[in-house]
């Protein structure tokens, strides 16, 4: 694993945060926003630990190999470094499918102090489904589609490895995140800041968004849900910044 603390050297005590990149492609996407967000906060005074967790971006391992547990093991360590370095509550903050990984984490870390989810992953596995039609995708370019996204998923439960756009799925891994859904991580007496990006000004949260937010409410979490307006930048074609996103989450965590 590799960590990058952006902190401010000096300036009022305040929960660190700790960041939980999003999946395959779309954590490159989103480097650059992270890193816009991580400044804006240690420029406030709120320290930020950006991870790459087992076999992603700068740290070691291969991707084919990466599990699930791997990657909790990896913020286990992340929390150990934090804590060494004198915090005692922490910011677990997720981007898309990190989003889904926060919420299964802080369930389970008495560390975890509250919620930042960016464009949550709601389903694991509608999120597979759609990572996987990217090789069916490019099958049908090239002239050679021969699986169906359910025989993927199949090969997948029988314990075979795919490459999807360039990253070779451990089937560990996607059998991990096709069980896992927000449904089932209720954060309890818990706050939580909830961002939907949405590209179309007052498109309205999508109801399976509104379902969940719901459900945690029921469950004594205290969600803060918000829309804003901006592209999806973890999957445009080329990078792009949202920073209605930046002033709205900075202002959504004063110190």
């Amino acid at each position: 694993m590799s960590l990058s603390p952006v902190r401010r050297v000096s300036g009022p005590d305040a929960d660190p945060l700790l960041y939980f990149p999003p999946f395959a492609e779309e954590m490159n996407k989103a480097r650059r926003m992270a890193a816009l967000q991580a400044r804006a906060f240690a420029g406030a005074g709120r320290p930020v630990l950006l991870v790459d967790l087992f076999g992603t971006g700068d740290s070691q391992g291969d991707f084919a190999a990466a599990t699930w547990e791997d990657w909790l093991a990896d913020i286990d360590v992340a929390l150990d470094w934090l804590v060494a370095h004198g915090a005692k509550r922490v910011i677990f903050w997720g981007v898309r499918l990190g989003a889904l990984m926060a919420a299964d984490a802080a369930i389970r870390c008495a560390a975890a102090s509250r919620l930042l989810l960016w464009s949550p992953v709601v389903r694991g596995d509608v999120f597979l489904a759609q990572f996987l039609r990217l090789r069916l995708a490019a099958d049908l370019i090239g002239g050679s589609a021969k699986q169906s996204v359910e025989d993927m998923k199949a090969a997948l439960r029988a314990g075979e490895a795919l490459e999807v756009a360039g990253y070779e799925l451990n089937p560990a891994l996607a059998g991990a995140i096709e069980s896992r859904s927000l449904h089932g991580f209720a954060q309890g007496n818990c706050q939580v800041d909830w961002f939907e990006v949405s590209a179309a000004p007052g498109a309205g949260i999508k109801p399976v968004v509104q379902r969940v937010v719901d459900a945690w409410r029921a469950a004594g979490s205290r969600v803060k849900l918000r829309e804003v307006c901006g592209e999806p930048f973890w999957s445009t074609p080329e990078v792009a910044v949202v920073p209605a996103l930046v002033d709205a989450t900075l202002e959504a965590l004063p110190l």
